[in-house]
């Protein structure tokens, strides 16, 4: 007697493959990308504090906030880009391989399945976050 697998079974795995897959290619790309949105926040808070009616007691801390802020932008430029402005191809290929997911998922579980997939994705790091704060 044969051994059947069910077809809800192997959707069932697919999603969860693809589920796997667009974590693991979105993580990569967001190791590098994170490190630009977090300049930008990093940028309006340093604003904040320069305009702080403390800011010439609190300037060696501020000065150290600011040589954090161009330290992860030299990171995240050698990590994302070659000489200029010009895209390194490990960069090109982790955005191009996680395009390459979703258009996976929107095959097998159509647009509401990415969306599916991203929130998850979404809800993940979030608790990630939460969870690191707590201890």
């Amino acid at each position: 007697m044969k051994n059947k697998v069910d077809k809800k079974d192997i959707k069932n795995l697919k999603k969860r493959y693809l589920l796997w897959f667009y974590k693991t290619s979105k993580e990569a790309l967001d190791r590098i990308e994170r490190k630009f949105t977090q300049i930008e926040v990093d940028r309006v808070v340093l604003g904040e504090l320069k305009k702080s009616p403390r800011a010439k007691r609190l300037s060696g801390f501020i000065r150290e906030f600011q040589d954090y802020i161009a330290n992860k932008e030299r990171e995240g430029s050698s990590l994302k880009y070659c000489k200029g402005k010009e895209l390194k191809p490990e960069y090109e290929f982790l955005a191009l391989k996680l395009k390459a997911v979703e258009k996976a998922i929107i095959k097998e579980f159509g647009t509401k399945g990415l969306v599916e997939i991203k929130a998850l994705y979404e809800k993940e790091m979030t608790e990630r976050i939460l969870k690191a704060t707590e201890h």
